[in-house]
């Protein structure tokens, strides 16, 4: 798969959930900006088709998207306005989201600006600040999480001690995968850095937490969303 043979261990992106929207007026123009966590091309196109469905009365469907824990899949349209002014201003908000000090590395996001046209023309510089700033205060409100690739490990426990266990190990600030119930025991799944000492040291963890009774079995590298 394209993600696991990618460059990056980790970037950000939009926390799952719905479309993230947010609207703005400029010299009479609506500016309504809806986000995306997108993983492709295919979906990040199926947001602009909703939207041009969902407005068709608007004149503009202008979009941005990049993709890919590389960032290397990176587009945008102006749709209608003139060239240079919507599509690439709305990419570098993206592309140049400060996601911490330094750091720029947004991903997986998708950004449709549906323009209402307010009757007075804002000219290229105006069109480029408005776009731009659709795109950057839709960012600033919307939820973000960290997207790791981490060493998913197994651990099989009791069904009676399941929970403490679970419990126990978020309150040591492990990120716990999906855990599954088998016939007569409960599988814990612990997302862990994919490394040779932080796998030796959680093992050790775990042993300490059960008295010996559980052990840790590493698995394949998963890409698995980390709250900030």
């Amino acid at each position: 798969m394209r993600e696991l043979e990618s460059r990056a261990t980790a970037y950000t992106t939009l926390a799952d959930g719905p479309d993230f929207r947010h609207e703005l007026e400029i010299k009479r123009s609506r500016f309504i900006t809806v986000i995306r966590r997108t993983g492709d091309e295919e979906g990040a196109r199926a947001l602009v088709a909703g939207l041009r469905r969902e407005f068709h009365d608007a004149r503009h469907h202008c979009s941005a998207f990049v993709l890919g824990p590389d960032r290397d899949i990176q587009r945008s349209s102006d749709d209608g306005e003139p060239s240079g002014t919507a599509g690439i201003p709305m990419l570098e908000a993206l592309v140049r989201r400060e996601t911490a000090p330094g750091v720029t590395d947004l991903s997986d996001v998708s950004a449709v600006v549906v323009r209402y046209f307010g009757g007075i023309l804002l000219g290229a510089g105006g069109l480029v600040r408005a776009y731009s700033e659709s795109v950057s205060s839709a960012l600033d409100l919307a939820p973000l999480v960290r997207r790791s690739r981490l060493r998913v490990c197994s651990v099989e426990v009791a069904h009676p001690s399941a929970g403490r266990l679970e419990n126990d190990l978020r309150a040591a600030g492990y990120v716990m995968a999906e855990t599954s119930y088998e016939a007569t025991n409960t599988v814990l799944r612990i997302a862990l850095p994919d490394q040779a000492d932080e796998l030796r040291r959680a093992a050790e963890r775990l042993a300490g937490m059960t008295a010996g009774s559980a052990a840790l079995v590493p698995g394949g590298t998963e890409w698995i969303d980390v709250p900030f």
